[in-house]
C-alpha cells in the first residue's frame, strides 16, 4: 500500500490465524453454501456475497455465537490507528445484539490486528466487497452518532490535503467522550430572532454584489441527494467556469482553499462586472449610478444587523447574501479604530452570524485566542451560540460541543478546534486574524484553521469570510485568483479612524534630536507617551517577553552563552534503575552543614542516615559545553542559560575575560520597570506570556504588552508606542515583515480614531510604509509577488520532512515525486536531526502530498524505527 485511498479494505491479514479445527469447519461451512447458492448466487454480485458472508457466520457458529443483523449486516469503520499504511477503512459484521445501537457516526470498538481498537463507524451496508472472512465489532461504546457524514469527508480531505492519517486528524475534530454529559437530557432547538426591539425586519433581498452563487438558495448537500442516500461533493450544483467568470485559473488555487481545480471551478458561478447587469454591480465598482442603491441597502442593513457593515461598499449585500441563503466568499479587510463600544470587527461578525441564521444556515467563527472569543460572544448579546475554548473543563466543553451536534445550536465560536465543529446545514464560516500562528495546529497533519474552514466550506457550499486588520498572502491569492471577493472599508472611513502614525528617526525629528536614531525610546516616544496619558491609558508593545532575554559582554560585546557542561545522568543502581528525580537538568539541594550530599532534610537522624549509607558520586559530565544563551529573570538576579538553566554566576567572556554583561534585547518586564521609574504617579500594568489581561479601563495608565496579548481597553488607547521593530522586522522567517505588518495593525487599531502612534522602525521599510498609509492590501500584494517570484509559498507547494539524515534519505528516495519537484537539502537543524525541503508547482500539490503519504505508508509497513514529520506548507518555513 504505497497511497491513501477511500476503497475498503478487508482486515483478514491482521488478525491471528484460526485453529485447523475451526478453519476446517468454516471452510466446509463455505462450501456448502457455494453450492446450496450455485449459479444464481454468482450473479447477485457484490450484494449476494454480502449475505454469503453473513450466512457463513450463521452457518459455521455453534450454539451461543454471535449471529450478524439481518438488515445492513456490515459496518464500515475507521479505525484509530496512527500508521499511515493503515489509512483506510475495515468492513466488519454487526451482530443483531448491536444492530440498534451500531448508528453511523457512533463510536466503535474493534479487533484490530489482534488487539481492541476504537473507531468510529461511518455506514452501515448490505454486503461487502471483501468474500473472505469478517470480524464481528466488539461493542458499542457510544450509540451518540458524533461523527456526521459532513465532517467525516472534512477529516479525510485534511488528511489527503496534508499527508495525514484520518484518525490523526479525528483526535483534531472530535473532542473525547463524556459519559455523564452525554446522558443529560437535550435542550430544544433554538432560532434567535435577530431584529431586536424596535427594528425593522429585513426588507426583500437586493442582488448581491459580492462573489456569490446565482442559482437561488443555497442547497445542502445532504437534500441534494436521493432519499436514503449519503450526499457526496458530487451531488452539489455545479457550473462550467469560464475564463471570464474569475474562476480559478492555471491550478492558482490548487489544494488551497480548495482540493483541485476541477473542484474549484464547480463551486460557483461568478458574477463579474463584464456579464453583471446594471443592477448587479461588482464589489469594487463605485459610481453615481449605483450610489443610490447602494445608500438603500445600507440603510436596510443597517436596520435589520446594526450599522456594523455600513463603511464597506459591499456590506449591504454581503448581509444580503447571507440572509438569503447564498454564499458569499470575501476576503475581509476591517475597520481600525477602538471607541465606546469597543472594536467593530465582533459587531461586523456577529451581524453576519445574524443574517446567516435567518437564511437558514449554521455559523462556525474561529478566532485565535480566547480574549478574541470574548469579543465576539459580548457582539453575539441574546443570539443562541456557544463558545468553546481550551479553558473549559471536559465535561463543559464535550456538553457545548453536543448542543452543535445535536442541532440546538446554529452558531459556534472557538480557537482552532472549533473548525471542526458539527454545525448542521453550515451557511458561514468565519476565520478572523488567519495570519496567526495559533490558526496553525500544533499536532499531526498540522493543518492550518484557514485552509480547513475554505475546504469546509466548498464541501458544504457555504461562505467564507476571511478576515483580518492585515491580509495574509494566502488570503491574497484567493482574491487574485477570483475564487474570493474583496471586501474593503471606504477610504474615507479608514482615513477618518486610522491612528496618525509617525516613525521614530525621520528627517525632521532627528534634527531636532541627535541621539533619536540610536535611542530605545527617543524624545518622540516620550512626548507621545506623555501627551497620551492626560487623555487616557497608552500601549506600550514590546516584541519580546522576560526581563533580558539575551546578554552580552560589556567590553567587547561578544554573545554571552553557557560554558558548563550539562549534568551527567548519575548511574543506575544494582537493579538497573535511574536513580530518582535524576535525569538532565535535575539539580538536587544539597544537606545542609552536608556538602555535596544530595537530598536529606538537614536533621541529625537523616544526616547520620546519609553519612552512614555509601554515596556514589555523580559521574563527571562528558562531551562539548551547552553553549545556551545567557539570560536574566530580574535587576537583581545572577544570569542563567535559557537551555540547560545552569546558574552562571562565575560567567567570564571568553574572548576578552570580562565579567561584566549588558543587555542586548530588553524584555517587556524590564521595560515596564523602566517606565515605572519614568513615570512614578503612573499605574503600570502588564499583559504577556506571565499574565494576559483581557480589559483595561479607561483611566490613565501605562499598559506594556507582547504582540497578541494587548487587553482592549474601554473607549480605546490615546496613544501607542511601538518598541523594537528591528526585532520584528529582521527575524529570519519568510513571513517576517508580514508578520510585523499584522502585528502592528493589531495593536494600532486599538486606539481611538486618529489617536498618535509611534512605531520605532525605519520609515524606507516596505511594512512601515504601509502602516503610514494604512494599506494593508497594497502590501500583500506586493508580497504575494516576491514570493511567486522567488517560489514560496503559497505561489508554491512546498513540503518538509524533519528526522534523522538516513530516514529522510530514505524517505525521498521512496517517494514517488512529481514531475518537476526540486529536493533542497537535507540540511541540519536540531541537534542530529536533518531537514529536507521539497517544491512543487501550486497545480501538482495533490501529487506531492500523495507521494509523501506513500512513502510515510511504506515505512510504517517496514516498521521502520525512526520517524520522518511530514509538513505541508508550515510557517516556520525559513
Amino acid at each position: 500500500m504505497t497511497e491513501p485511498t477511500r476503497a475498503p479494505h478487508p482486515q483478514e491479514a491482521l488478525l491471528p490465524a484460526p485453529p485447523a479445527a475451526a478453519r476446517r469447519s468454516a471452510e466446509r461451512a463455505r462450501g456448502a453454501t457455494a453450492r446450496g447458492q450455485g449459479a444464481s448466487a454468482r450473479g447477485q454480485g457484490a450484494s449476494a456475497r454480502g449475505r454469503g458472508a453473513a450466512g457463513q457466520a450463521r452457518a459455521g457458529a455453534s450454539k451461543g455465537a454471535r449471529e450478524a443483523a439481518q438488515n445492513l449486516p456490515v459496518a464500515r469503520v475507521v479505525v484509530d490507528t496512527p500508521l499511515p499504511h493503515l489509512d483506510r477503512p475495515f468492513d466488519y459484521l454487526v451482530p443483531t445484539t448491536l444492530d440498534a445501537e451500531a448508528v453511523p457516526g457512533c463510536r466503535v470498538r474493534v479487533r484490530f490486528a489482534g488487539q481492541l481498537a476504537d473507531g468510529y463507524l461511518l455506514e452501515r451496508l448490505p454486503a461487502s466487497e471483501h468474500e473472505g472472512r469478517l470480524s464481528f465489532l466488539e461493542r458499542v461504546i457510544s450509540p451518540e452518532p458524533v461523527l456526521t457524514p459532513d465532517i467525516a469527508r472534512l477529516a479525510r480531505a485534511v488528511a489527503d490535503r496534508y499527508a495525514g492519517t484520518m484518525s490523526d486528524v479525528l483526535r483534531l475534530a472530535v473532542p473525547p467522550r463524556h459519559a455523564r454529559v452525554e446522558g443529560e437530557a437535550r435542550t430544544p432547538a433554538r432560532r434567535a430572532d435577530s431584529s431586536r426591539d424596535g427594528d425593522v425586519p429585513p426588507a426583500a433581498p437586493e442582488p448581491v454584489r459580492a462573489t456569490t452563487d446565482t442559482g437561488g438558495p443555497r442547497a445542502h448537500p445532504a437534500e441534494a441527494a436521493e432519499p436514503g442516500q449519503e450526499a457526496t461533493p458530487e451531488d452539489a450544483p455545479s457550473h462550467d467556469a469560464t475564463p471570464e467568470d474569475g474562476a480559478l485559473q492555471d491550478g492558482a488555487l490548487e489544494d488551497g482553499a480548495l482540493e483541485d481545480t476541477a473542484h474549484a471551478a464547480t463551486v460557483r458561478e461568478e458574477t463579474t462586472p463584464h456579464q453583471a447587469a446594471p443592477h448587479q454591480a461588482a464589489p469594487h465598482q463605485t459610481g453615481p449610478h449605483q450610489a443610490a442603491p447602494d445608500e438603500e441597502a445600507g440603510r436596510r442593513a443597517a436596520r435589520a444587523y446594526g450599522d456594523a457593515w455600513r463603511a464597506y461598499p459591499a456590506g449591504a449585500s454581503f448581509l444580503e447574501a447571507l440572509a438569503e441563503g447564498r454564499a458569499p466568499r470575501a476576503v475581509w479587510t476591517a475597520l481600525p479604530g477602538t471607541d465606546a463600544d469597543g472594536p467593530s470587527w465582533p459587531r461586523a461578525i456577529a451581524a453576519a452570524a445574524r443574517a446567516t441564521l435567518d437564511g437558514g444556515g449554521g455559523v462556525v467563527v474561529v478566532v485565535p485566542d480566547g480574549k478574541d472569543v470574548a469579543l465576539v460572544t459580548a457582539a453575539l448579546g441574546e443570539t443562541p451560540h456557544v463558545a468553546i475554548t481550551a479553558d473549559l473543563g471536559p465535561a463543559e466543553r464535550y456538553r457545548r460541543w453536543l448542543k452543535a451536534l445535536r442541532g440546538e445550536i446554529g452558531i459556534v465560536v472557538g480557537n482552532r478546534p472549533a473548525a471542526y465543529a458539527p454545525v448542521a446545514r453550515l451557511g458561514l464560516a468565519v476565520v478572523w486574524d488567519d495570519g496567526d500562528d495559533l490558526h496553525a495546529e500544533r499536532h499531526a497533519p498540522y493543518p492550518h484553521a484557514r485552509e480547513v474552514l475554505g475546504l469546509r466550506a466548498h464541501q458544504a457550499g457555504a461562505g467564507l469570510l476571511v478576515g483580518g486588520y492585515a491580509r495574509t498572502a494566502e488570503a491574497t491569492a484567493l482574491v487574485e485568483t477570483g475564487w474570493a471577493a474583496p471586501l474593503v472599508p471606504d477610504r474615507a472611513a479608514v482615513r477618518a479612524r486610522a491612528p496618525r502614525v509617525r516613525p521614530a528617526g525621520d528627517d525632521a525629528e532627528l534634527a531636532r534630536d541627535q541621539a533619536a536614531r540610536a535611542a530605545r525610546l527617543p524624545s518622540l516616544a516620550w512626548r507621545a507617551l506623555r501627551e497620551g496619558l492626560e487623555h487616557g491609558p497608552v500601549l506600550v508593545q514590546v516584541p519580546r517577553r522576560g526581563y533580558l532575554p539575551a546578554l552580552a559582554c560589556r567590553h567587547c560585546r561578544a554573545p554571552a552563552r553557557c560554558s558548563g557542561l550539562p549534568p551527567a545522568r548519575p548511574a543506575p543502581d544494582a537493579l538497573g534503575n535511574a536513580a530518582p528525580g535524576s535525569g538532565p537538568g535535575v539539580h538536587q539541594p544539597g544537606v545542609p552543614g552536608v556538602p555535596g550530599v544530595p537530598g536529606g532534610t538537614g536533621q541529625a537522624g537523616g544526616r547520620a542516615r546519609l553519612l552512614a549509607e555509601p554515596v556514589s558520586a555523580p559521574s563527571p559530565a562528558t562531551g562539548p559545553v551547552c553553549s545556551g544563551p545567557l539570560a536574566l529573570r530580574g535587576g537583581h538576579a545572577v544570569p542563567y542559560c535559557r537551555w540547560c538553566g545552569r546558574i552562571a554566576g562565575d560567567w567570564r567572556c571568553p574572548s576578552c575575560g570580562g565579567t561584566g554583561v549588558r543587555a542586548v534585547i530588553v524584555g517587556a518586564r524590564r521595560t515596564a520597570e523602566e517606565l515605572g521609574r519614568a513615570f512614578p504617579s503612573v499605574a503600570v500594568r502588564t499583559s504577556g506570556r506571565d499574565g494576559v489581561l483581557a480589559t483595561v479601563s479607561g483611566a490613565p495608565a501605562l499598559v506594556v504588552a507582547t504582540p497578541g496579548a494587548e487587553p482592549v481597553p474601554d473607549g480605546g488607547y490615546a496613544a501607542a508606542v511601538l518598541l523594537d521593530g528591528w526585532a520584528l522586522l529582521g527575524r529570519p522567517d519568510l513571513r517576517a515583515s508580514e508578520e510585523a505588518l499584522r502585528r502592528w495593525t493589531n495593536a494600532a487599531a486599538l486606539l481611538r480614531p486618529a489617536g498618535e502612534l509611534v512605531v520605532l522602525a525605519d520609515a524606507a521599510v516596505p511594512a512601515v510604509q504601509a502602516l503610514l498609509r494604512w494599506d494593508p492590501v497594497t502590501f500583500a500584494e506586493r508580497e504575494l509577488d516576491e514570493r511567486a517570484e522567488l517560489g514560496f509559498p503559497p505561489a508554491v507547494r512546498m513540503a518538509t520532512l524533519t528526522g534523522p539524515a538516513a530516514a529522510v534519505r530514505e524517505t525521498l528516495a521512496d517517494a514517488g515525486l512529481p514531475p518537476g519537484a526540486q529536493v533542497l537539502g537535507p540540511v541540519p537543524v536540531e541537534g542530529e536531526l536533518e531537514r529536507a525541503m521539497v517544491r512543487v508547482p501550486r497545480h501538482l500539490g495533490s501529487a506531492l502530498a500523495r507521494a509523501l503519504k506513500g512513502a510515510s505508508g511504506v515505512r510504517s509497513a517496514r516498521k521502520a524505527p525512526d520517524v520522518v514529520r511530514v509538513n505541508i506548507d508550515p510557517l516556520d518555513l525559513i
